[in-house]
């Protein structure tokens, strides 16, 4: 069992190899099943035959749909078809490995390619789209404590958000996640997954950086302050107020530039159109604004040396808070 971005996930797999990069996916976060029912039931069945869709409604190439379920035949180009039935108070995922031949291909030769793609499909996106049914959207974001204070790290990816979520756990702190949180605008939600870092001692990815657990990793946190960060090629880093619009506006662009979320808005928008449910696109720029309206926002610029940046960071957090409209 996983708490994946606020749900419940529960995933039935006996395909051993894939058991256990699934495994390495929840970066031990999994606790043992409690007997109370799944938000979310992944199933990866031993057939490799294809779904029946005889008398389904087709939605556009690859994906039909009938009666509150959407089968997506290589969903996100993963190798995997997927049955999804959304159900009252649960999402049932069955799965199936019929790659195409080019998918086949390029899960022997594209290895890392093929253990973010099963991943995605089978453990981050099917809890996005139902934390979405939820009212939550994703946000390209870490919550984390830094001493009293628990800012929402955002920026997009190679501004040194990693760098200095490693220096704060390092230090004793507790994030919920490391790219990818979910979000009504209260909470954040963290998104399970390793982080992909130098020198992380696990198993290598892409850009040769490896992969490790998330030490200090908390389910999730309610973020006080909005902090963007900002790179510059040299220098020390700078602290500077920013304006609510301009702090949602890296929000939301660093979300809609995340490599993590290129599959999924085609991915959300299949499964709202098919069953029904959800929003047929996040409302990330609605919640994005409403964040930086009700929390002071920052901006830190980063130079040379990101990790510098932990030190404006723990500054942030000693000042007074400023006053906020009060969080639902």
């Amino acid at each position: 069992m996983l708490i994946q971005a606020g749900e419940r996930l529960l995933i039935d797999c006996r395909w051993a190899a894939l058991s256990r990069l699934l495994a390495e996916g929840g970066a031990r976060t999994w606790r043992p099943a409690d007997g109370r029912p799944a938000d979310v039931h992944v199933e990866v069945q031993s057939q490799h035959t294809p779904f029946d869709v005889s008398g389904w409604a087709p939605l556009t190439r690859g994906a039909h749909a009938r009666d509150g379920s959407v089968v997506l035949c290589n969903a996100c180009g993963s190798g995997f078809d997927l049955r999804l039935t959304a159900a009252t108070g649960q999402l049932r995922v069955e799965a199936r490995w019929r790659p195409p031949v080019r998918e086949h291909v390029a899960a022997r030769l594209l290895r890392s390619r093929f253990h973010l793609l099963a991943r995605a499909v089978l453990l981050q996106y099917p809890a996005l789209w139902w934390a979405g049914c939820r009212g939550r959207v994703p946000v390209h974001a870490c919550a984390l404590t830094v001493g009293p204070s628990v800012p929402l790290l955002a920026g997009p990816g190679g501004t040194g958000r990693s760098t200095l979520l490693l220096g704060a756990v390092a230090s004793g702190e507790h994030a919920c996640s490391d790219n990818l949180c979910v979000t009504d605008g209260g909470d954040a939600h963290g998104l399970v997954e390793p982080m992909r870092v130098d020198g992380g001692g696990g198993r290598r990815m892409a850009y040769g950086r490896t992969e490790r657990p998330l030490p200090g990793r908390v389910d999730s946190l309610r973020p006080d302050r909005l902090v963007v960060l900002r790179r510059t090629p040299s220098g020390r880093p700078t602290v500077r107020p920013l304006a609510p619009s301009q702090a949602a506006r890296v929000l939301v662009a660093g979300t809609y530039m995340a490599g993590e979320l290129r599959r999924y808005w085609p991915f959300a928008a299949a499964l709202a159109l098919g069953t029904g449910r959800g929003p047929a696109h996040p409302p990330v720029e609605v919640v994005a604004q409403d964040i930086a309206r009700r929390l002071p926002a920052h901006e830190i610029v980063l130079g040379d040396q990101p990790e510098e940046g932990l030190a404006a960071l723990y500054g942030l957090a000693a000042e007074a808070p400023a006053r906020t409209e009060a969080l639902p």
